[in-house]
């Protein structure tokens, strides 16, 4: 959401006299959040805790003051076993204490327990919220720096997934598991007020721990696999969904709901296969490790029995050793938890490395300048540009000269690469071969920043945000005056439609703008470029779905509008190209022909049938936007389900 402003930059006249330039500084709106205070460590050698420890430790004081309240809860619950054991031999077996007494310490106790206790579930919470905070939005900020090319490998229900269940599974482990940890430390404060009251019974209490880590260990190596497969499930299952929601039209048109229920189903039932193997694992290992303790219990008042039978342990001892054989339980039960959440995360956290360590592929240069008071002069210097490396050439040794506020029209058939050229002038992909000048710069030696709030494009597929019109037109420009909204959205032939709406320019639009008709949605894509006022302006077939009489209108502003800006028009339509100066005719991937309209259909056929076949296709397409229409009018009378 930037636009271009100046930067301060002297050039000299003839007589030697300094002209200042105003600077170009980006201009969006304020953030309303905080940055993350640290992000993740992009070492791939370090272990996934390790990568993930700087968003820990950023929030250390809030996390420590949270675990040292909880260890202080527990060590005062520790206190209430030897308690317990004294008023035992004290008061009711000896009667040298009052009662009493020891009900009040363990009273006092247990209030401040839970004041500790509250503290510490407070600043652990709100750590976990935090750091799932910082998570999602470091995701989001490299995700806003990725580039085209990795957008159009990945499937956008993987990125969702990711940036949602992986995320907290993650968050999770990287909160609770320290938590958890501290619970066990205060078992062997526990161990250590049992050693004191008899050593050999402390022992024998002690024999089914080795047996619980032992099948910790198992069941960390049996679960992790299942871990990382229930998460990729997860995100097939989103992607499917995900594109049936953006492509409800066409299922709907196709009458294939049938046929997209059964595919979810197919990827529900792998889903359900993953979650019920994880299940099976943890019942196989969980009550085991859980009850492995109550052995020990058992050993105790068996022992302990024994032991107060012959006289060399008081009752009260065996009555405090049950509490801390019940207090040595919860860790234990806690350790299979502890383990499957681990398991989860290591799987989660791969997953979102793998998204974290791509590296955008266009990116600004070291030393890239910004491009300031652009005069629109544009040259493709022997291009060459293909997609990928194993697909052929797209653009071959591509030649073109746009000189400063000259408006030219691209013309070919469908597949030669009129719409790669505006996709390289704005470096939303790199050449692969020679180079793309503005005013005498590669583009690549420009800020990204600076090149694109100096290239406006308004494509032939118009996406619009699920905000009002007026929040749409001003996406490019958020502070602007709503009379420039206005004045952007008369001069794109909007204004008219748009007045006509509930709420007019604050009428709210559906998902992508399906809400109205594609021409509407192509005027306020045109209004949203037009109020940004970029020096260099594309449009890729911008009115290819405008009736031709609503087309007819615009064209005098559009007209005004081009005056002194460089133009690039992609065109099909006659009417769209009388616009341009000059008519550029492309073949296999280069320019065959340059002139007038007159000039091309006088000399080159080629120039002629690509028009026919322009015409014929323009015909088919617009025949599929009222078949569109009467659907989307039949959907809003008899499908509407309402609100989700």
């Amino acid at each position: 959401m930037t636009i271009l402003s100046r930067r301060p930059d002297e050039q000299t006249t003839e007589h030697d006299e300094p002209v200042q330039h105003s600077p170009f500084e980006p201009v969006a709106t304020t953030a309303r959040y905080r940055a993350p205070r640290a992000t993740i460590d992009p070492d791939k050698e370090k272990t996934w805790l390790r990568r993930a420890m700087p968003i820990v430790l950023s929030h250390k004081k809030m996390f420590i003051t949270s675990l040292v309240m909880s260890f202080l809860a527990l060590v005062l619950q520790v206190q209430i076993p030897k308690l317990l054991e004294e008023a035992i031999n004290n008061s009711l077996v000896a009667r040298r204490v009052p009662l009493s007494h020891y009900v009040t310490i363990v009273f006092i106790l247990a209030v401040i327990a839970g004041i500790a206790g509250y503290i510490s579930r407070y600043f652990l919470m709100r750590t976990a919220y935090e750091m799932e905070f910082d998570l999602r939005n470091i995701i989001y900020t490299h995700l806003t720096k990725m580039s085209f090319p990795f957008y159009d490998r990945v499937q956008s229900g993987q990125l969702i997934s990711r940036a949602n269940s992986d995320i907290r599974s993650v968050q999770m482990y990287l909160t609770f598991a320290p938590s958890i940890l501290v619970q066990c430390s205060v078992a062997v404060v526990a161990f250590g007020y049992m050693l004191s009251i008899n050593v050999p019974l402390a022992l024998v209490a002690m024999i089914p721990m080795p047996f619980v880590y032992l099948l910790g260990i198992q069941m960390r190596k049996s679960i992790f696999p299942v871990s990382w497969l229930i998460q990729s499930r997860l995100a097939d299952v989103a992607t499917i969904v995900d594109e049936n929601i953006n492509g409800v039209r066409v299922v709907k048109s196709f009458a294939a709901e049938q046929r997209e229920l059964t595919t979810l189903g197919k990827a529900a039932d792998r889903l359900q296969w993953a979650y019920i193997k994880d299940a099976y694992i943890r019942a196989k290992f969980t009550p085991t490790v859980q009850n492995l303790p109550q052995i020990g219990l058992a050993l105790v008042v068996l022992f302990g029995g024994w032991l107060v039978v012959h006289g060399e342990l008081q009752v009260g001892a065996i009555a405090a050793f049950s509490l801390y054989i019940v207090m040595l339980q919860a860790p234990f039960q806690m350790l299979g938890m502890i383990i499957m959440m681990g398991q989860r995360a290591s799987a989660s956290s791969q997953r979102i490395y793998e998204i974290l360590d791509e590296v955008p592929t266009v990116v600004d240069r070291p030393g890239a300048v910004d491009l300031v008071d652009c005069t629109g002069d544009i040259h493709f210097e022997s291009v060459n540009f293909s997609y990928s490396p194993d697909n052929p050439l797209i653009l071959d040794d591509f030649d073109l000269h746009i000189r400063p506020g000259e408006t030219v029209a691209l013309v070919g058939r469908t597949g030669v690469g009129k719409s790669t050229v505006a996709r390289l002038l704005p470096r939303f992909y790199d050449a692969t071969g020679g180079r793309v000048v503005i005013d005498g710069h590669d583009v690549r030696d420009l800020t990204l920043l600076s090149l694109r709030a100096s290239v406006g494009i308004v494509l032939d597929e118009p996406f619009l945000f699920s905000t009002s019109i007026r929040e749409n037109i001003a996406y490019g420009f958020p502070n602007a005056d709503f009379a420039d909204i206005e004045a952007a959205g008369n001069a794109a032939g909007a204004d008219g439609f748009i007045r006509e709406l509930p709420k007019g320019y604050e009428t709210v639009v559906g998902e992508r703008g399906y809400t109205l008709s594609g021409g509407q949605r192509q005027r306020i894509a045109i209004a949203r470029t037009l109020l940004v006022n970029p020096p260099i302006l594309v449009l890729d077939d911008a009115t290819s779905a405008i009736d031709v009489q609503v087309e007819l209108t615009i064209h005098g502003s559009l007209r005004k509008l081009m005056e002194g800006r460089t133009t690039l028009i992609i065109a099909h339509r006659l009417s769209t190209i009388s616009l341009a100066d000059r008519v550029l005719l492309m073949d296999a991937g280069k320019i065959v022909a340059d002139g007038t309209h007159a000039q091309l259909m006088e000399t080159v056929p080629l120039y002629a049938d690509v028009l026919a076949q322009g015409e014929e296709e323009l015909e088919i397409r617009a025949e599929e936007a009222r078949a569109a229409a009467a659907a989307r009018a039949g959907l809003d009378g008899h499908d509407a389900g309402g609100p989700l």
